[in-house]
């Protein structure tokens, strides 16, 4: 329980909005970089698909990603962006769902998928090429809709 005394007027919203910031960084789904409402398409020879997605462009943004998410809506995921072509490497640690890990060039070209990802390991996850982007998805999401290394990718500019 957390007791506050008010001494002047507006206390109460200094308050709050103390709380309301504590809460973003101890929250672990308010405390990621918000969805834009930017929209990532994927072209596969089957058609179109769009994603939601949300940025990570930030070192502090890329390194948490998806951490502590319990769920993700189906076609949303989050893209990082590192700026120039160069290769990554990812896990899984705390993060508890499985995830389709597309590796992107900056020309939009998916270099390499890896397909639901082990929720909670360590095990190191490589590009396997020098990529811009990774867009992560839901684990399966992939092959679902069909989209395969050599699909393109239409990346909105940021």
């Amino acid at each position: 329980m957390i007791a506050v005394a008010f001494r002047r007027p507006g206390g109460f919203a200094l308050v709050l909005a103390a709380f309301l910031a504590l809460v973003a960084t101890l929250s672990p789904s308010l405390g990621h970089a918000a969805a834009t409402g930017d929209k990532l398409v994927v072209t596969t020879p089957a058609g179109k698909h769009s994603f939601s997605i949300e940025w990570a462009t930030t070192p502090d943004e890329r390194s948490r990603g998806l951490m502590y998410r319990k769920d993700m809506p189906k076609d949303h995921g989050m893209l990082f962006d590192f700026e120039t072509d160069q290769t990554v490497g990812f896990w899984m640690r705390n993060t508890y769902l499985p995830l389709d890990m597309l590796f992107i060039d900056a020309t939009g070209v998916i270099k390499r998928i890896e397909h639901n990802a082990t929720p909670l390991s360590d095990r190191l996850i490589p590009s396997g090429a020098p990529v811009r982007y990774v867009f992560e998805i839901n684990g399966g999401r992939a092959d679902a809709l069909g989209i395969s290394e050599g699909d393109r990718v239409a990346i909105p500019q940021r």
